[in-house]
């Protein structure tokens, strides 16, 4: 602790995140998915959920965040780590992020835990919540994907062009398809092309890029089969205007912690989930006399500028963004 206290500053986010948040609920929420009395230890379930929000705040990939806490002290600081112990294979956080965490409720947890925090530290003054629903791209949208696709793809292709222009003569034509297997045919051809290269492949800012597509490619592949996702409805905004996609119903207090979600698929109404909101931001313990739905000066913007550029949607995303939201508030109170 005397090396982490040198090195790892009071300022620090994750020193501050692993003073303000008793991680120990996760041990009470996965322990009907360890087995203590068989076989060898697993890896400590909170150092593994520990990884997983940190994947969530930087947004990098299994291998990266892994590969990240070999040498990064803060890293291991807030993993719980001696600096020389050794780390976990990527492949186990990839398992746990996919298995170990795919029935739990995790929405809802997280959210009571962090409001949990800011009323325990008498962050909430307001008896009010603003709700509002965004869409959410479905993950068979065939021009959601091929976008979310070329935007990995093209940060890959700059990173190589920045240390060998070259290349630019070198990688495959780009494709007009709008199919995406055709898209994941073109990055793959990329990916070959780029490790096929030894001294650019193991350069840092390359072999990042690299490792998030890789792992973009591989959770696409595996869960979406390119045309599979059932829960996906049609919804409408306009007469000649269709989208496939899910809906993120929001309750957000006045200190713009969020209270409440409801996922849903895209043809479901806003005000439908309006006493399911309330209830739940009820049930965290927020005191609420005032409700403000969907309106231009109710704050919409606030909570769609809190969740901007979240790459990895669901639960931990909003656990870090209400994280990052109450360590602003401790420090605006003092």
């Amino acid at each position: 602790m005397a090396i982490y206290d040198i090195v790892v500053h009071k300022d620090h986010m994750l020193r501050q995140i692993n003073e303000l948040v008793d991680f120990s609920f996760v041990l009470e929420e996965l322990s009907n998915k360890y087995c203590l009395e068989n076989s060898r230890n697993a890896v400590p379930p909170i150092r593994m959920f520990k990884y997983l929000l940190l994947k969530s705040i930087l947004d990098i990939s299994d291998i990266d965040v892994v590969e990240r806490s070999k040498y990064d002290m803060s890293f291991k600081y807030f993993l719980d780590m001696a600096p020389e112990a050794s780390v976990i294979d990527p492949s186990s956080l990839t398992e746990f992020r996919k298995l170990r965490l795919q029935d739990v409720n995790l929405l809802d947890m997280l959210i009571q835990k962090t409001v949990d925090i800011a009323l325990e530290k008498e962050l909430i003054k307001s008896k009010s919540i603003i709700l509002d629903a965004m869409h959410s791209k479905a993950s068979y949208n065939q021009k959601a994907a091929q976008e979310f696709l070329m935007e990995k793809v093209k940060n890959v292709r700059e990173a190589v062009y920045q240390f060998d222009e070259s290349m630019k003569g070198k990688f495959p034509s780009k494709i007009t398809s709008s199919e995406v297997k055709d898209e994941l045919t073109y990055i793959e051809q990329v990916i070959s092309v780029v490790e096929k290269k030894a001294h650019l492949v193991h350069i840092p800012a390359i072999k990042e890029k690299l490792n998030e597509l890789k792992e973009v490619v591989e959770d696409y592949s595996e869960h979406l089969h390119f045309s599979t996702d059932s829960d996906a409805r049609v919804g409408h905004k306009i007469a000649d205007s269709s989208f496939i996609r899910y809906k993120t119903h929001l309750a957000m207090n006045d200190e713009r912690i969020i209270t409440a979600a409801v996922i849903t698929t895209g043809d479901n109404s806003d005000g439908k989930y309006l006493q399911d909101l309330i209830e739940k931001s009820q049930n965290t313990g927020m005191e609420i006399d005032t409700v403000i739905e969907d309106s231009a000066n109710s704050g919409k913007d606030s909570i769609r500028n809190g969740l901007f550029g979240m790459q990895m949607q669901g639960a931990m995303a909003i656990f870090a963004v209400n994280l990052k939201r109450i360590m602003i508030l401790m420090k605006d109170s003092k």
